[in-house]
């Protein structure tokens, strides 16, 4: 049977807090670091670099590749620790913030999965592995961002 690897994930979540508030929240290191992993550092600009780590898993190095204050924001990402994100080892998460209410609905796309150089069970693991990783970190940005 041949392995089915997603070309996309997407993610969607109402977080009850202004547009100004949730682009602060994704974008800033002090922010970041509250609700995605441990730490974080961010060049907040195209081409800027972006690290961002787990006790258990180490660093992860992103280059932004958007930056559309307070609208859209999206980087690429090494899917291993510790090496620059390039053709063949990295994905591309894409964020988009939009006013709903009093509120922000934020929606997270990552892409590239299909192009990583490993097997495509290896892909399809690693897209599923994102998947709940990013039900479990879009939660709790939710519940950082209107704390």
């Amino acid at each position: 049977m041949d392995t089915v690897v997603p070309t996309r994930i997407t993610r969607e979540i109402h977080v009850d807090a202004p547009v100004e508030r949730v682009w602060a929240v994704l974008t800033t290191a002090e922010h970041i670091s509250g609700w995605f992993g441990d730490s974080a550092s961010v060049d907040l600009r195209p081409g800027g670099a972006m690290a961002l780590g787990w006790a258990a898993y180490g660093d992860f190095r992103a280059v932004i590749t958007k930056v559309e204050a307070p609208r859209a924001f999206a980087f690429r990402w090494a899917a291993e620790p510790d090496v620059e994100p390039g053709q063949g080892n990295s994905t591309l998460v894409d964020f988009t913030l939009t006013a709903d209410g009093g509120g922000t609905r934020l929606t997270v796309a990552e892409t590239g999965f299909g192009l990583l150089s490993r097997p495509a069970a290896a892909q399809a693991e690693h897209a599923q592995e994102n998947t709940k990783g990013w039900e479990q970190e879009l939660a709790e940005l939710k519940a950082y961002a209107e704390a």
